[in-house]
């Protein structure tokens, strides 16, 4: 039997989950607990890179041009 420390992270972490999939539109399916947690993580994942994608690819495109900002200082 879990301790109560235990089943109220567990609680803790099943209402982060359900709170990250209402901000990203999704239901709570009938399935279970383990395969929501993870389809919730991959889609908030997905989003970040359609979000942060455009700066990602500044960001390296800037790296190929100008090379790593503390290059100077590697020993290696």
């Amino acid at each position: 039997m879990p301790k109560i420390d235990d089943v109220s992270k567990i609680c803790s972490l099943h209402s982060k989950i359900q709170e990250m999939a209402r901000s990203l539109g999704m239901n709570m399916p009938p399935a279970s607990d383990e395969q929501f947690a993870t389809d919730v993580s991959r889609r908030y994942w997905e989003r970040w890179h359609e979000v942060n994608h455009e700066a990602i690819a500044e960001y390296n495109s800037r790296i190929a041009a100008e090379g790593l900002p503390l290059a100077k200082y590697r020993t290696y």
